[in-house]
């Protein structure tokens, strides 16, 4: 069974993603513990202001971060992170013996210093929305399941 935390920038405000959040994460309960922390995205007008708000949201996110080190496995999700089949990425989670806690950024993504300290791991080379980065996450850890359970799942 997988222990998986997803710590995300801003609420799922589409009903849409919404929906299909929850509906993975029924799919998922028979194979993880998933926890979906949401952490308030900070607002920004002017340009001089999108550093401050990306620095603020990255001191909100090492909060929630602060218990988990050492003990699980930390990946950013970022388009420049590393790519994994789906097969792959189930190897990957069935794999680690610790939990794992994803992060979804802010509109505006991580700071230098995260990306460097952090681990960064791909949904796709193109750049989603972050309602639509969850969705795709957790069908992901859901097929992984699926896949490592011996289920069949269109792979």
């Amino acid at each position: 069974m997988f222990d998986i935390a997803i710590i995300a920038v801003g609420k799922m405000r589409d009903p849409a993603f919404r929906m299909a959040a929850e509906e993975y994460l029924r799919r998922l309960t028979p194979f993880a513990k998933v926890t979906v922390m949401e952490i308030e995205a900070v607002p920004f007008r002017a340009e001089g202001e999108k550093e401050r708000a990306q620095r603020k949201e990255a001191e909100r996110i090492r909060l929630h971060l602060e218990k988990a080190r050492g003990k699980a496995a930390i990946f950013l999700l970022d388009e420049r992170g590393g790519e994994y089949s789906s097969e792959e990425f189930a190897r990957f989670l069935g794999n680690e013996k610790k939990e794992v806690i994803f992060v979804l950024g802010g509109a505006l993504g991580f700071t230098k210093e995260m990306k460097k300290e952090f681990s960064s791991i791909a949904l796709s080379r193109l750049t989603l929305p972050h309602e639509l980065a969850r969705v795709v996450l957790l069908e992901q850890v859901y097929r992984a399941a699926a896949i490592l359970n011996g289920k069949t799942y269109h792979y």
